[in-house]
């Protein structure tokens, strides 16, 4: 098994393996950045409430809820709890059940840590995997809580198509 970048003790690396590492967590970057941008891009041309974000939305949805009974979608997400030791494991148990269902689904992604924030500030996104992701973002389009995206884009379409 090789060692990420995190997990290796980067002084006993060589240059090239220093390099590779860097080079691999370029990749990674541009990834999470082009998932971000692709996401935002489509809220901004349809209202959440509308999108199915993959096959599965229902039983996602149907299982995140019977998981995680007390999430509150409108709140901002406690990155402490859910990264805690029994926080990963309450997740990691959640995320397992997609292995063979959904691709990608440990897939490193961002999530923003309240739906009424934009992708900007690194305070405002948490490091997550793909199925964290799709359950939250799942929630939060079926609960509404992504539908402003959509209506601040229309009205920004509206206002610059007035001023022509």
């Amino acid at each position: 098994m090789s060692l990420g970048p995190s997990e290796a003790n980067v002084d006993s690396l060589t240059a090239e393996q220093q390099e590779n590492f860097e080079d691999i967590e370029k990749q990674f970057a541009v990834k999470v950045v082009q998932h971000m941008e692709a996401y935002w891009s489509i809220l901004e041309k349809m209202r959440g409430s509308t999108l199915r974000l993959t096959k599965l939305d229902n039983e996602i949805y149907e299982h995140f809820k019977e998981e995680f009974p007390d999430f509150d979608a409108k709140a901002t997400i406690n990155e402490d709890e859910m990264k805690s030791k029994a926080g990963k494991e309450r997740w990691r148990n959640f995320i397992n059940t997609y292995e063979e269902k959904v691709a990608d689904y440990n897939f490193g992604t961002m999530v923003r840590a309240n739906p009424k924030f934009e992708y900007a500030e690194k305070d405002e996104v948490i490091f997550a995997v793909r199925m964290q992701f799709y359950a939250i973002e799942i929630v939060r389009n079926r609960e509404g809580l992504n539908d402003w995206i959509y209506e601040k884009a229309e009205a920004e379409k509206k206002d610059k198509a007035s001023k022509k």
